[in-house]
């Protein structure tokens, strides 16, 4: 009975990823939280380079998070599947798949900058999952640090409902001295420097009563506000039992209707327990989740997954590694059924059979073998040959097609080429296996100038990526200049027709169509549409059209950069009997959109960067001016504390090596971070010197 062979019960298991805005402390609370739940024996601290969750070699030097990192450990009777997600804009999609996996998630504030750009990147991803989250503000005991400040930024910029079950005593690094549990009432502190594993209880202060009084009855009131059973306890003005209100905040927090919120300091050890405590009362167990629903491929009808053993079983690969000892990893999150080492599946994405290897529970870069993995489970597996990120794992005798997890477009892109010829073929290997780690990473090669072509989401994307195949793969290259991923649109309607015809002798080659290009302002998808009536020309040989239509707009048509943004009608053309083909529509499909193209008034797209720059005042005007040089659109100039935050969209060409310039205006104490905004035309000045560029690089 599969049932029996359970090491934990499925209410009792936790799926959370630690998600928040590069530096808001992510990393060193996840190394707490193992500490604490006795994974780990020595606390690893981010400045001294020896964490457990940033194991790669780029991250330690960095300090930063890259990878999203897996690991579990027990708290209490649970179990907890933890994902320590990076916080760089950059590497927005470990955040992306691991929120497609999760059930929960901790989201990390910074005490003093509250909430941050890539804050509220990751907080739109969770919406759009419908994650339930807690908050913890982190770095209380820093100079600047507001707890209140925090939880008005959460309210106006990330328009969510937050319930306070903790409050600080004090803050900065000598005020900060405990926290007061608001469910509980009770205060604690930790017992000096030399005993920091132990949170002691005290006497609650007296200067904190009356703060306390008015935080646990705002925290009821807005309980009522969102919860029918408790509004119905509050109305009959009866005390409300700890255990109800902790009820009542899990209903609130699994239907995302408020977010619990808890404050600490993970560098110090103070309030990591009380996130743990609320990290098994108040985030979903895989129970608490919906059926996963599919498609079933044959029929195309939608079937629901049960969160159950007894299940057929589905798993969604989220991640592919290539570990150096053990060969090619694959993440897979189970959310039916069970499956055993060894075991044949199906990958219904590819419509292909694999063989599951060895199973293995990761912890980081660590691994632990197991022989059957059951519903709720992350686990990773050896021995899937054909299976890649966004791919469904099934049952054969029960196929199902999960939803794919959707990847922004890469922004960024550099040459790259091989010093020897030696490094030729171990370069080609090198990217591919990267490309399949990160589906943000794309590899291209240009047949005109010879050269392998990668594009990514940012500078710092592609510098760890080039860093890694340096030193995990050996391969030595020459790395150009990066370059902004332009893209191509049309902006007046236009029609065109496409005729190939070829005599040489024997049978011929002859394809006709005629299309319509309209602007497409709501997708940027290309969209052929089929609107031939009367059978002028087969469906087959529209399909080929179709096809040549789609790959000219892949390879573009105006200066060679893919199209975005265009519905392509086929509305007539002619075919022969003898001499159509395939291979000739697809040609006249291909002629058609560059003769429609070249008649709708064709324009240059440019990425633009939403970017967030906080500073001393004493530097704002230096800072602005240089914004502005870069044909930045200042947005807003907000105050906070004794640093000013300015938000502007800035075209991403005029960004590049901004990280040294603002070092150098601001003396090393402004900081930045951007995100991708949108697709912008761009000036007809600047449009015509990237054409004359693009016409030399031919």
């Amino acid at each position: 009975m599969a049932q029996e062979t359970r090491t934990f019960e499925l209410d009792k298991i936790r799926n959370i990823g630690i998600i928040a805005h590069i530096d808001a402390g992510k990393t060193t609370t996840t190394e707490r939280i193992l500490y604490f739940t006795g994974r780990t024996y020595k606390i690893g601290n981010v400045d001294e380079g020896n964490t457990v969750m940033d194991w790669m070699q780029q991250e330690r030097e960095r300090g930063i998070t890259i990878t999203s990192a897996a690991t579990a450990c027990h708290w209490r009777d649970y179990r907890i599947n933890i994902i320590d997600t990076p916080g760089h804009v950059d590497f927005t999609a470990e955040v992306e798949r691991s929120l497609r996996v999760l059930d929960g998630g901790v989201v990390v504030f910074d005490g003093v900058a509250g909430v941050e750009a890539q804050s509220e990147t990751v907080w739109r991803q969770a919406n759009r999952y419908g994650v339930p989250r807690i908050c913890f503000i982190n770095k209380m005991d820093r100079t600047g640090a507001d707890f209140y400040r925090c939880l008005k930024m959460i309210e106006d910029r990330l328009k969510a409902r937050h319930i306070p079950v903790v409050i600080p005593i004090g803050s900065g690094p000598e005020g900060f001295s405990g926290i007061i549990d608001v469910i509980t009432g009770k205060a604690y502190s930790h017992d000096g420097e030399q005993n920091v594993n132990e949170m002691v209880e005290i006497a609650m202060p007296e200067s904190e009563k009356e703060r306390y009084a008015a935080a646990r009855h705002q925290m009821i009131e807005k309980l009522a506000e969102l919860d029918d059973e408790v509004m119905c306890a509050y109305l009959d003005g009866k005390e409300i039992p700890e255990a109800d209100i902790r009820a009542g905040l899990r209903r609130v927090t699994l239907s995302n209707k408020g977010i619990p919120v808890l404050c600490g300091s993970s560098f110090r050890q103070r309030g990591v327990k009380l996130l743990l405590d609320a990290v098994v009362n108040y985030l979903p167990s895989p129970m608490d989740t919906p059926p996963v629903v599919g498609i079933e491929p044959k029929s195309q009808s939608e079937v629901n997954r049960a969160v159950s053993d007894e299940a057929p079983f589905s798993a969604l690969a989220f991640k592919v590694v290539s570990d150096p000892f053990v060969g090619r990893l694959v993440y897979l999150r189970i959310y039916s059924g069970t499956v055993d080492a060894g075991a044949g599946v199906m990958n219904t994405t590819r419509d292909q059979k694999e063989r599951i290897g060895r199973l293995l529970v990761m912890h980081a870069n660590a691994r632990e073998e197991i022989t059957k993995a059951d519903t709720g489970s992350i686990i990773a597996s050896l021995g899937l040959k054909n299976t890649f990120t966004g791919d469904t794992l099934c049952d054969p005798a029960h196929p199902v097609l999960l939803e794919n997890i959707k990847f922004p477009e890469p922004v960024v892109s550099i040459s790259i080429e091989p010093k020897t010829r030696a490094d030729q073929d171990k370069m080609v290997d090198a990217l591919q296996k990267l490309a399949e780690e990160d589906p943000t990473f794309k590899v291209t090669y240009n047949e005109e100038t010879g050269q392998n072509i990668i594009a990514g989401m940012g500078e710092l994307h592609l510098d760890v990526l080039v860093s890694r195949m340096f030193t995990e793969h050996k391969v030595a290259a020459k790395v150009g200049q990066p370059r902004v991923a332009y893209r191509e649109t049309i902006t007046t309607d236009a029609k065109a027709e496409g005729r190939f015809v070829r005599q040489s002798g024997g049978r011929g080659q002859y394809g006709h169509v005629k299309i319509e290009v309209v602007p497409n302002t709501e997708s940027t998808d290309i969209e052929v549409s089929d609107d031939i009536r009367g059978g002028t020309v087969p469906k087959n040989f529209v399909k080929a059209a179709a096809e040549g239509i789609k790959e000219a707009a892949a390879t573009g048509v105006y200066a060679g950069y893919p199209m975005v943004g265009v519905k392509v009608s086929i509305y007539d053309g002619s075919f022969h009997e003898v001499d159509s083909n395939e291979m000739a529509f697809k040609t006249a499909g291909s002629m058609a959109l560059k003769a429609a193209v070249n008649k709708a008034n064709p324009a240059l797209l440019e990425p633009i960067m939403k970017m967030e720059v906080m500073t001393p005042e004493e530097y704002m005007g230096d800072i602005i001016g240089d914004l502005n040089s870069r044909r930045g659109h200042i947005v807003s100039i907000e105050p906070r504390g004794d640093t000013t935050v300015i938000h502007a969209y800035v075209p991403l060409a005029e960004t590049f090596g901004y990280t040294t310039t603002i070092r150098g205006i601001s003396k090393g104490r402004a900081t930045s971070s951007m995100e991708f905004y949108k697709y912008q035309e761009l000036p007809a000045n600047i449009a015509k010197t990237v054409m004359e560029a693009a016409a030399v690089a031919k």
